[in-house]
């Protein structure tokens, strides 16, 4: 495991890597916290965005695959990132639950949803979810009059834990959560209870599936370095929707079997642009438009 020194020196490389002009401060210096984050439009979306406001950003990429960091490196990351005078960190797989315990404060949306995707730094580190926000606009959006009486969330961390508040606000009556970890989605399911919802952590997908209006998957089964369906797509039949909330590829494999099958489709893209105004907000203080936040992520491909 590297010592702080060198992850702060790592940090500090990706930093000046990404600025425009070398040795400039830019007037917005933030990033994104993950694992296999490369493929990210994150990026081009705040810096673009930036650029329209009058602003200049830098956003970088602390991907913990590619300069060799273990996920008990995230503090020192922090640190680091506050140290060299980033104005915050959007946070992703597999650090939004765990990165809770290092912050000062946790607004009170993202403590009811038991996840952090983004932190601003201060005189204090506070965390936030936008997530949560970023998806149901989404829906929204996209999936006007889809059925939300049973919905199966497939995934119970920190993504699974905003899209099930945020199926809360849109109307969804009862959820069935399934995860690899039983107690994770039993967990979800208790807190989910608290608010008022039908909420059951389920082993067998295929049950739960039966009599579903739609499902979300919310694991990171799709994403390139995790190829493949989070499910055995035999279990969906035309009737349902599926949702995704990966955005890179656009089309997971789950997507392009469940369109084949006749389902209507939600890829995560809208939840990506969503999460990514509002923690540009948070950055900023400027808010963002989400038209031209859509523009800046078709053009970042």
């Amino acid at each position: 495991m590297p010592g702080n020194a060198a992850i702060a020196k790592a940090i500090e490389g990706l930093m000046r890597g990404r600025m425009a002009v070398p040795g400039a401060r830019p007037d917005v210096l933030v990033g994104l916290a993950g694992r296999g984050i490369q493929l990210s439009r994150s990026p081009d979306m705040h810096e673009r965005e930036a650029a329209r406001l009058g602003l200049s950003c830098a956003y970088v990429l602390i991907d913990f695959d590619a300069i060799g960091l273990a996920d008990d490196d995230l503090r020192a990351a922090i640190d680091a990132a506050a140290l060299f005078g980033f104005h915050g960190l959007n946070i992703t797989y597999p650090f939004k639950q765990s990165v809770m315990p290092l912050l000062d404060v946790i607004d009170a949306d993202a403590t009811a949803i038991g996840a952090v995707n983004t932190v601003v730094f201060g005189q204090r580190r506070t965390g936030h979810n936008t997530d949560c926000w970023g998806y149901a606009e989404s829906f929204r959006a996209a999936m006007s009059g889809a059925a939300l009486g049973h919905v199966v969330l497939v995934g119970a961390g920190g993504a699974g834990s905003a899209v099930s508040y945020a199926l809360v606000a849109l109307g969804a009556r009862r959820i069935s959560i399934v995860d690899a970890d039983v107690s994770r989605a039993r967990t979800l399911a208790a807190r989910l209870g608290g608010a008022g919802i039908s909420a059951l952590a389920v082993a067998d997908i295929g049950t739960a599936l039966a009599d579903a209006d739609g499902v979300v998957n919310t694991t990171p089964v799709g994403m390139a370095k995790f190829p493949g369906t989070p499910f055995d797509t035999r279990h969906l039949h035309s009737s349902q929707w599926v949702s995704d909330v990966i955005y890179f590829p656009q089309e997971t494999e789950l997507l392009r079997q469940a369109q084949a099958l006749g389902c209507r489709t939600l890829p995560g893209i809208g939840m990506a642009i969503g999460q990514a105004a509002r923690a540009f907000e948070l950055f900023t203080g400027r808010a963002a438009d989400l038209s031209a936040m859509e523009r800046h992520f078709e053009a970042a491909a």
